[in-house]
This record gives structure tokens, sequence and C-alpha cells, in this order.
């Protein structure tokens, strides 16, 4: 007790971390968390750096290669990081940048017009958190190399060798440390995917990218940059005007690029992106395009007499259904809201953003009035549409939600009125229900029965959503409303729980969850509400014990474990009602035995993609998707 009761507070007591240390004592701070999404931030930063040379127009290539023994290379041709001597440290350039945070050529020197690593942290701290790490620079005919160990130069920025053919670049090798990370393991999807974004983003960059442990290998390149990303996009989603409308303008030293095209469904997929950096929260450039989208739609519209005089205006959720749009920006001195730069704060951006995109698509619609008249009548449908569920929309979010008559008869709620420690349960069929409902802590977690499965937002325009009994039922239970009404801080519970059967119907039932979570309650994902429940695949009873086993790994493992010569039992569930309140209290409920699945959206986009491929009306990408996965599936039930 004599340390806790020390009062003396003095110099002694304050610890300097000196270099890159302090990285290494937090690295949460700077690349995120330490799991695979933080392990994966290591090779963003660095090519990220490549790509910042792509945009100043002096990198046209960038490799990327990962290693049998999971070493990472990135090269490009770019300029070569400077290796002459800093005029203020003393040391090169090279090792100025690789071993001190905030050191770089983008703080306004002039040396990177566009840069999307702005803080200039990105190579010092993948140095830091790295057991070993290489850096060799092609510059004026010279190769220049220097090596590290856990951000320390093992040694001086030394010249080792000639570069004849003029080539110019930088090659960085890294080894993400051991220490750090708890498993280093690449995910050659996930890259490959950030890697594709960075392609459309960034026109005519070509990227390659290598996994060696595999031996997989693609490569990148996107001539028609974001206007080939929009139609990507809208591949398996019927494009509803063959023409994408696209533009690039130059205003004040600020690049606008703006890519568009509708399609048949009844999603908006806009997407906003400043120095290639995803701004999964919007911003000024997303705001200004908006207005811009809106007014345009309404004023060719009064023109060429779609609305009439006493018609109201088509509002911006009507003109922007079934819309694919990339709004792409890349400002000389990006103002963003936060460490993880997810939202654009630069005031100026929203008018030039709003004053080109209504020039551009004014002329557009003007020049092409077929494709007008199909957008039109598209937005006009859905205005109608959007009417037609008004009153059912607002029966569920006009009221409030801790008023006891708008919560859905059939929610068994808790006692508990923190949401931060409360819990709803969404479980399939009233025998389940049943079950969860007598087995659950009353305290804390609520139940929501569901009746067969809920409809296929995917393919519904809001009429039919909002009058689906079910939809009204969890939005209502959940509190927080929805589409531009949503507010997060009325959510009711901040574990929302799928909890379906082990099988087909289950798993189906979870995805059209997922995807109503998806399409109209997106920031549950974000804030990380949305979880998964696990229930047990087998009982097996063994004697006189019991062993429950989540999966089929396990099952093995269980059985090998277990003695010859006394019986034993296997039973498969294949439904939660399979199960007394008991047993899936214990098994699936329990927070000191369960399993829970926190369901991310780490790609907004790839999820984009897959739930419209998965749940849309278009059957070959799914047919094409189902055959290219056939054999990763394990434990299919038939």
């Amino acid at each position: 007790m004599a340390d806790l009761e020390r009062s003396d507070y003095t110099a002694q007591d304050i610890q300097v971390l000196e270099g890159l240390e302090a990285v290494r004592r937090r690295p949460s701070m700077y690349i995120g968390s330490t799991d695979t999404r933080g392990l994966h931030h290591l090779v963003y930063e660095i090519v990220d750096n490549s790509v910042d040379e792509a945009l100043a127009g002096t990198c046209s290539w960038i490799k990327i290669t990962i290693e049998e023994d999971s070493s990472v290379t990135v090269e490009d041709d770019g300029r070569g990081i400077p290796v002459d001597t800093h005029p203020k440290v003393g040391k090169s350039a090279l090792e100025v940048i690789m071993t001190t945070l905030h050191a770089g050529g983008k703080f306004g020197t002039g040396a990177y017009k566009v840069s999307g690593g702005l803080h200039g942290v990105g190579a010092s701290v993948v140095n830091a958190l790295s057991s070993w790490m290489a850096v060799e620079v092609r510059r004026d005919g010279h190769l220049y190399r220097q090596e590290y160990r856990r951000g320390l130069p093992t040694g001086p920025v030394e010249e080792v060798g000639k570069v004849e053919d003029g080539r110019t670049g930088t090659t960085t090798t890294f080894v993400a440390d051991e220490d750090i990370f708890n498993e280093v393991h690449w995910d050659f999807d996930m890259l490959a995917q950030r890697f594709r974004e960075t392609a459309y983003l960034t026109k005519k960059l070509k990227i390659n990218f290598r996994y060696k442990p595999a031996d997989q290998e693609l490569s990148f390149y996107f001539e028609g940059g974001i206007e080939s990303f929009v139609r990507h996009l809208n591949l398996s989603r019927g494009s509803l005007h063959p023409k994408v409308f696209y533009f690039e303008r130059s205003t004040n030293g600020n690049l606008v690029e703006v890519a568009l095209q509708y399609n048949n469904g009844f999603a908006e997929s806009v997407y906003a992106f400043a120095n290639n950096i995803n701004t999964v929260d919007g911003g000024t450039h997303l705001t200004g395009f908006r207005a811009a989208l809106t007014r345009v739609m309404n004023d060719y519209a009064r023109k060429n007499k779609f609305l009439k005089e006493d018609d109201a205006n088509l509002s911006g959720e009507d003109v922007r259904e079934g819309l694919t749009a990339i709004i792409s920006v890349k400002l000389s001195d990006p103002q963003f809201e936060g460490q993880t730069k997810a939202k654009l704060g630069n005031a100026e951006v929203k008018p030039q953003v709003e004053s080109a995109t209504t020039e551009e698509l004014a002329h557009y619609l003007e020049e092409n009035p077929s494709d007008a008249r199909k957008i039109l009548e598209k937005c006009l449908i859905s205005s109608r549409a959007r009417e037609a569920a008004r009153k059912a929309r607002d029966l569920v979010i006009r009221k409030g939600v801790l008023e006891g008559l708008t919560l859905p008869g059939k929610l068994a709620d808790c006692s508990e009125k923190d949401p931060a420690a409360c819990e709803l349960f969404l479980v399939e069929g009233d025998s389940a229900g049943g079950s969860a409902k007598q087995g659950r802590d009353r305290r804390f977690q609520a139940i929501l029965p569901l009746r067969g499965k809920i409809l296929n937002v995917e393919k519904a325009r809001e009429d039919k959503i909002f009058g689906h009994e079910e939809i009204r039922a969890i939005i209502t239970a959940v509190g927080t409303g929805i589409g531009e009404r949503f507010d997060i801080s009325k959510l009711r519970y901040h574990r929302v729980v799928i909890m379906t059967d082990a099988d087909i119907d289950g798993s189906h039932i979870r995805t059209l969850l997922l995807t109503f979570f998806f399409r109209h309650l997106e920031p549950l994902f974000t804030h990380e509400h949305i979880y998964i429940a696990q229930p047990p695949l087998y009982r097996i009873q063994h004697g006189k014990d019991v062993h429950w086993v989540y999966s089929e790994k396990d099952k093995e493992v269980t059985l090998a474990g277990l003695k010859k010569e006394k019986n034993v039992n296997i039973q498969r569930y294949k439904g939660l009602g399979e199960m007394n309140p008991e047993q899936l209290w214990e098994t699936t409920m329990n927070p000191q035995n369960r399993t829970l699945l926190r369901v991310i959206v780490e790609d907004a986009l790839k999820a984009d993609e897959i739930f419209d491929m998965l749940m849309g009306d278009a059957v070959p990408p799914r047919k094409a998707f189902i055959q290219a996965h056939a054999k990763s599936v394990k434990n299919l039930d038939v």
C-alpha cells in the first residue's frame, strides 16, 4: 500500500518517451488497433506514400509483394525519398522521415500539392511497429539504403550502388513485429480490395499485387478512373441509362471529380473521397454534391413539365433512389475532422463542388434528353412511393421511443434503463422466442421474436418496407428512427444480437436482417452495435459429462480427447427451439459462457457490392460468386 499512498508528485515522475517509443507503447493511437485491421493498416500507410507520388504526377506504377516469410515490399517509380542532409537536424532526410513523427514533405513545403498522408506519421509508425525494415532509394543515378530494427537505424544511410538507366523511386520492405501484433497473417482479399479502390481513384496508375504464399497475383489499372468505378459498382444492378455522367474540374487549386449513374434498384450508393481517403461520414464535398443534385433535378423537372405548378418539389431522397455516385476531391490543404479522417471539413469545398456539379449536370441533362427522361421518371415514381410510405414511416418514428405504448406487443423488454447495459435479441420463430424469453436475464436482455423471413429490402421501396410488420417492430424496438431522422442517441440497446438457427433458413434470415440494417440503419454497424449469436452445433455427452461444441473442428478435437471405453452420445442442434430455456441461456445467452460475433463494416464499398450481388435481382453475378466460392463452403446443411 506504500506506493498507493504516496502524496509527492515531482519531475522524476514524468516519463519522457524518446523517438518512436510512444508508438510501440500505444500502437492503437496511431493505427487504430493491433488486430487484423491495424496490421493491414501498415501496408496502407506505405502504399499511400507511393500514391501521393502518383497524385503529384511523378509515379506511374506501384508493386506490392508479400513474401513467404510474411515480409512486405512496396516499390514505386516516384522521385525517391530525399537522402541529402536535413539542414536543421543534421541527418539524412530519409532517416528523419523514417524515425521521426510528423516529418515529411506534406506540411506546406510545396513538395506535394495533394496528399492523403496529411499527418506525416505513416512511414515512421510502420517502422516503429516492424521488427525489421529496409528502405532503398533510387535517386540522381545512385542507389541508397538504410536498415532499421524496431524503429532504430542499424547504421547510417549508405550509397550501395549506381542506377545506370536513370530510374528513380523508393522500395520499402518491412516485417511486422510479432511482439506488437498477436498474429501476422495477411488477408489477400482485403488488401486486393483496397488496392483496386486506390487504382479507381488514381486514374492511370498501375498497381501490381503479388501474394507469394498462395501464388496469387492481381494487377489494377483504370483508364477511366471513377467513371470505371461507377460502372463496376453498377454491374449487377442494371443501369437505367448506358452513359455514366462524369466531369473533372479544377477550381482555385482544388480538383473536383464526379461520376454518377442511376440503376434499377432502390438503394443509394454514394461515396465521397478526399485525397483518395474514403470519408465515410461525408463532409462538405458530399453536402455540395447533394445540394446540386436536388436543385438541378427540380429545375429540369419544372422546365420540362415533369412537375406541374402545384406539385411539390422532389426531395433529396427522391433524386438519390437508385443512384450510384463517386465524389472525389483532391485538395492541397485538406481539413479532416478527427484523426480517423472520416469527415471533410473544408468550408470552401462545398460551393466549389456545388457550383461545378450544378453546371455540368444541367448541361448533361440538356444534351441527353433520353437519359434525363428515364432519370426523372424514376425520381417521380420514387416521390409517389415515398409519399405512400410516409404514414407508415411516421407511425414508426414520430412517437417517443420510451413510451411503452409505442413498443411492439411481442417485445419482451428488459428492466434496465441504461441502453449501454441492454441487449436486444432478434430471435427466429415463436418456439425459439419462447425459450429465449424463459431463459434470458430479464434485467438487461430483451427478446423480439420474428415470424418467418423478413422482407428483402434490396428489392423493395420504402412503402413496402414500412408496411412490413416485422420490420416496423424492429425499427420501433431499436428506437433510433430511420433514414434522415435516424438518431443514434436514441438507441435503446447497445447490443442488437441476431440469434437464428444453425441451418440454411437461419442463415437466410440472418442475411435478410443484415441487409436491412446495412441499407437503413447503417450507423449501427459503424458504432459496432450489431452482433451475431453463436449457438452450439452439437451436444456431446460422455458418461455424465456434457460438452457443448460450436464447430466441426471443435467436435473432432472433443471426440479425440474422450476415452473410448465409455458411450458417447452426439446430438446435432439445427434449431434453437430444440434447446430448453436453461440450455439456451447457458450456451448462447449467458455473458460468462457465450460467444458473440461483432459485425463491423471495414469497407462499405465492398459490403455494398456484396449485399447487392447476393440480395439483388441480377442472377448472373450471384451465380458467378457462388461458383467461385463453392469450394470454400463448409458445413452446408442440405
